[in-house]
Parts: structure tokens; sequence; C-alpha cells
């Protein structure tokens, strides 16, 4: 059995971003580095990198979400970058979108523990979410699926004139480039590729933002979600 890496100190770029929640941060980083690593959530190779790869990357997301608005991420997985975000932005409404019951769980006792009352955990997919969940402002999602496919499912969530943002690597340009008609289907009218995080993380984090029109998820899922609202209302009635 391998032995668990240990967790470095927070470098000093995470005081910055995190400010006054920096303590929570530190939290959420030695709560990965164990349950996370034990619950099979996060690799032990990642626990040396976990502050540079995983919690400031996703933070600095919070540069381009505006204030005040709903949010869910989908997959979240472990909680990346739903609650780094959430830590370093009070102002936002966030779901935690998650199907498998493990994460779901171990997310569930990182909101308690963080005391990050504006977030709420939900297990489902986004496909069976839909029409269920109220649409949100902004999609959020990090090494989820491949652009096209992320879209598919996180775009039908939005709210019209909503957007999705989604944390890439260095392929984002390409899978921009390749998503493109699975994109204009969706009802997606603007695409662009956003640096973020100068001065606190190097290489910055590249993020594809995704903005669509009146019809987020085009024709076939405005469909379904009037068939899912009139389902619900129903259901109220009996």
């Amino acid at each position: 059995m391998t032995e668990a890496a240990e967790l470095p100190p927070a470098p000093e770029e995470a005081r910055a971003v995190f400010g006054e929640f920096f303590p929570e941060a530190v939290r959420y980083a030695e709560l990965l580095a164990d349950a996370g690593v034990k619950r099979g959530l996060i690799g032990p190779r990642e626990v040396p990198r976990l502050w540079e790869r995983h919690l400031l990357n996703c933070a600095v997301l919070s540069e381009v979400v505006p204030q005040g608005v709903t949010v869910c991420d989908v997959g979240s997985g472990a909680g990346l970058p739903g609650i780094p975000l959430a830590l370093v932005r009070r102002d936002l409404k966030i779901t935690l979108l998650e199907p498998l019951l493990r994460r779901t769980t171990f997310l569930q006792e990182a909101v308690e523990l963080l005391g990050l009352d504006h977030v709420t955990v939900v297990r489902g997919r986004a496909e069976e979410v839909l029409g269920k969940l109220q649409p949100v402002h902004v999609v959020t999602a990090r090494a989820v699926a491949p652009l096209d496919r992320l879209a598919g499912w996180g775009v039908p969530l939005l709210r019209p004139y909503g957007e999705m943002l989604a944390l890439k690597g260095d392929t984002a340009d390409e899978e921009l480039v390749t998503a493109k008609t699975a994109l204009a289907k969706l009802g997606v009218v603007k695409t662009s590729v956003l640096q973020v995080g100068e001065g606190l993380v190097d290489p910055l984090s590249t993020v594809v933002r995704v903005e669509v029109g009146e019809s987020p998820g085009g024709v076939r899922f405005a469909a379904k979600r009037a068939k899912a609202a009139r389902v619900g209302r129903t259901r109220r009635r009996r």
C-alpha cells in the first residue's frame, strides 16, 4: 500500500485569493488530502499539488462570475470548482450537482464542515434534474467531459441569456472548433476563451465561456422543460 503524500503548506497566493476564508480553504484542502484520497475522489499523486492545480486554479474562476447570481456546478465530484468558488464568493447561490452517492456524501460533509450556507448539494445527472432545478444564471464545470458533450448537459440548465464557464486546459480552442455545430444547436450565441488568475496561478487558468440566447438548449430542450414543468404542476396539485 502506497504511503499517502503529505499536503504541502498553503502558498502565499492562497491567502490573497481566499482572504478571510483562508482557514476554511485550509480545512477543505486537508479534507481532500485525507478523506478525499481514502474515498477515491482524488488520486494520492494530486495531494502535493492540491493548492496550485486544484484549489487556486478553481477559485480564480470567480474573476469571471457575475455578482449575486445562481450557479450550478455540474459533475461536481470532490467539489471542484464549486467549493473553492463558494469560499471566495458568498454572494452566489451555488448548487453542487453530482450523480454518485459517495461523492454527494463527501460534498455534504464538506459543505457542513465549512459552513457554506449558500451551497446546496443535489444528487443526480444534469439530464435528470432538467425541469426540477430552477434554471441558473451560470453553469460551471471542470474536467467533466469534452466540450460538446458537457454543453449538452450544462447548457439546458441555464436561464435565458445565461452562460456556461468550463475550466479547460490547452485543448480549449480546439474543443471549441470541434463543438461548434453542437453548440449552435443548443442555442449558444457566443463563445470565448479567457485566461484568469494573473499573478495568482501559473499557468493561468483557461476558461471556455459559452453564452446562450433566449432558448438555452435549443428547441428540443425547451419542449422538455415545458413538459417537466407541467408534470411538476400536476404533482403539486395532487
